[in-house]
């Protein structure tokens, strides 16, 4: 019987029992509407500070720093979409980003492109990092905003942020940076790293779909994203998610307590399967830089093989990976950020992402390490273009 593995973390994690034991009652019992004056409102109000606290801790910022969302998504278009009308008051329409960022953010850019503002993507060359001296050289006079994800949702790579936090704020130019996979993952500290905006999602951290935040440096006044009510002190508008927020806040504190633990653990797991599989198969590489990347994820291609055939025949065998970012995992083109490091499409339309969670183990590294490379060589034996890699070989 197949063992059943989940190692797909980075697409979303599980609620955990600690998280859920928190919501549970919020649910139930504390249903109230935060804005109301009566006592269970007031109970309400109370839990949404206590999350708030908890989030802005794990930032190392101020609890009125933080805004609560519905997901890392609109965190994202609310950074970037107020920060462009802000700094358009100031004659401001350039910005620069990265050719490789969530398409939480590309899409936002390219729509703001169609209004009239200018995007520099920067090159991420074939280790997935940006280079700082780029980025400053790509800084004008005109430009009004830097967004650059802390680290990559496909390929794991955690990019200089303190390095570009600070070349930011000596331009006076706003720096928001999208870390909904970084955030109790590996620490982040707002003030140190010179980050103006920050988003965060709740699912990535064992908390609930449909909940995240934003970070808003004190100080910035960041137009609105949507109109309609005074909930987030006038900023968000809308009815509280409070049993959702409460998870949110729990999770943050749950993955901080444990972050450096579970670090070194993970990134023992992440290297013995790097190192297994490169071993096992021939013509397998890594994506992205091999220390400078999140503890628990790992990135490879492997040629002749279709990512596609190759998932479902792993989920055969009780594996649960992906072979892009989660949102676009329907998509037969191959992944953007493949692309964007350099890869050939034949080679990029054969990658596997396996990211690691609280319950990895390593019986389930040595268990897909064992069904890995039949699997890969299974396919390879049905493929033309294995079949030609071969003959050109010979």
């Amino acid at each position: 019987m197949n063992r059943f593995i989940y190692a797909d973390n980075a697409a979303t994690t599980a609620v955990s029992t600690r998280v859920l034991d928190k919501m549970l009652p919020v649910l139930r019992d504390e249903y109230g509407n935060p804005s109301s004056l009566y006592g269970l409102g007031g109970r309400a109000k109370m839990l949404l500070d206590n999350a708030r606290k908890q989030t802005a801790a794990a930032l190392h910022a101020q609890p009125e720093e933080i805004y609560f969302t519905s997901c890392g998504t609109e965190s994202d278009n609310w950074a970037i979409r107020g920060a462009c009308e802000l700094m358009e008051q100031k004659g401001k329409r350039h910005i620069v980003s990265t050719a490789f960022e969530h398409h939480a953010v590309l899409h936002t850019l390219q729509a703001l492109e169609k209004k009239g503002y200018e995007v520099t993507y920067l090159d991420v060359h074939s280790d997935g990092l940006v280079r700082v001296e780029e980025l400053k050289a790509a800084l004008r006079e005109d430009t009004g905003l830097v967004t650059v994800m802390f680290a990559n949702n496909e390929i794991g790579t955690i990019q200089p942020i303190a390095e570009i936090g600070k070349i930011c704020r000596e331009k006076g130019v706003l720096f928001h940076t999208d870390a909904v996979q970084a955030v109790g993952q590996i620490p982040v500290d707002v003030r140190v790293q010179n980050i103006d905006l920050l988003s965060l999602s709740g699912h990535k951290l064992h908390a609930p779909k449909g909940v995240g935040a934003l970070y808003i440096r004190k100080g910035i006044p960041l137009p609105n994203l949507m109109t309609g009510g005074a909930q987030e002190r006038g900023r968000r508008p809308g009815t509280e998610n409070t049993a959702s927020i409460v998870a949110l806040g729990e999770a943050v504190a749950a993955a901080c307590e444990t972050m450096e633990e579970r670090a070194r653990r993970l990134s023992s797991l992440r290297d013995a399967l790097i190192e297994g599989a490169l071993k096992a198969i021939p013509h397998s590489r890594v994506n992205g830089h091999r220390e400078k990347r999140l503890p628990g994820n790992v990135n490879m291609c492997f040629e002749g093989v279709e990512g596609e055939a190759l998932l479902l025949m792993l989920d055969q065998a009780g594996i649960c990976a992906s072979s892009g970012s989660a949102c676009t995992s329907g998509s037969l083109d191959p992944s953007h950020v493949l692309l964007a490091i350099g890869l050939p499409h034949e080679v990029a339309h054969g990658s596997l992402r396996l990211s690691f969670g609280t319950e990895t183990s390593m019986e389930d590294i040595e268990y897909i390490l064992e069904k890995l490379p039949p699997i890969i060589q299974r396919l390879r034996d049905m493929s033309p273009l294995w079949e030609r890699i071969i003959k050109e070989e010979q």
